[in-house]
């Protein structure tokens, strides 16, 4: 009985301090000049899940596009499908796509 209750509660653990996602469509943009993240020093990609924005980490900065194009991430909010794992306030991202 002891050892179940000991894999529940280390399944909850994990489902609190980590969250994965996989697939979702989620806004995209520069958290500093979309999301107006007063905290950020410079432009870096962020996702908006279900609600709450996240930085990006783990993938390349050239999978976004130049920040400052015309229709670069710093000027428009894009729509991209993600997954990953949300941990730590971060997005930790497997894969990153824009969408149409």
């Amino acid at each position: 009985m002891k050892r179940v209750l000991l894999v529940f509660l280390l399944l909850v653990s994990v489902s609190i301090f980590a969250q994965k996602v996989q697939n979702q469509t989620v806004d995209a943009a520069c958290g500093m000049c979309q999301f107006k993240i007063k905290s950020d020093k410079g432009c870096a990609m962020a996702v908006k899940i279900d609600g709450k924005v996240y930085h990006v980490e783990g993938l390349d900065k050239k999978t976004y596009g130049d920040a400052h194009a015309e229709d670069g991430y710093c000027k428009i909010m894009k729509k991209a499908v993600v997954s990953g794992e949300v941990k730590k306030g971060k997005f930790y991202a497997t894969s990153f796509k824009y969408v149409e």
